[in-house]
């Protein structure tokens, strides 16, 4: 029960991940949780090499810890797939976040609608692995057959309590996307 219940955990973390990297209308440091920024032959993560801060709701401003970074964080950005255009004064790098546009906001939507329909799946596929070692155990003779309903009663519980979680969160980025 404590590993369906740990993998259901892992799947929730990797949701949210998946979340933050959709861009909303408003600035966010989490957004740039997968850039990689060439340094010194390595490709390590943009919050490792300079500072993200997010002085108003639609601008943010990165400041590398070293200057002569500047052109490779910049590189970095335009070439995720986050569309954002930043420019830099040699110090610093500013990007203005632009808003969405309807179309934008939907097609958004729709991507979050599907990353929490995988984790749905990806519970629910957690949920059918941890009946199938009960079969198992019942069938060596481990569990009785009342026990075997107990546990995947309480196994069935758990996955709701995930899928529940699952709607709350995609319900939160939905707003969150659709908010002007």
């Amino acid at each position: 029960m404590a590993e369906n219940e740990e993998r259901m955990e892992k799947t929730i973390a990797a949701l949210k991940d998946s979340f933050n990297a959709i861009r909303t209308g408003r600035a966010n440091a989490a957004i740039f949780d997968k850039v990689r920024v060439d340094y010194y032959g390595n490709k390590t993560p943009l919050n490792q090499v300079a500072t993200i801060q997010i002085p108003e709701a639609r601008s943010v401003i990165i400041a590398p810890f070293d200057k002569s970074l500047i052109g490779e964080i910049e590189k970095a950005i335009q070439s995720s797939d986050l569309g954002l255009n930043p420019s830099n004064d040699g110090k610093v790098i500013r990007i203005q976040i632009p808003s969405l546009t309807a179309e934008r906001r939907q097609e958004l939507v729709k991507q979050a609608k599907a990353s929490a329909e995988n984790s749905r799946t990806a519970i629910r596929n957690i949920r059918r692995d941890g009946n199938e070692t009960l079969k198992k155990q019942q069938k060596a003779g481990e569990l009785t057959e009342d026990g075997l309903k107990s546990e995947t009663d309480k196994l069935q519980k758990l996955t709701d309590k995930y899928i529940d979680e699952i709607n709350k969160i995609y319900d939160a980025k939905e707003k969150e996307i659709l908010q002007n």
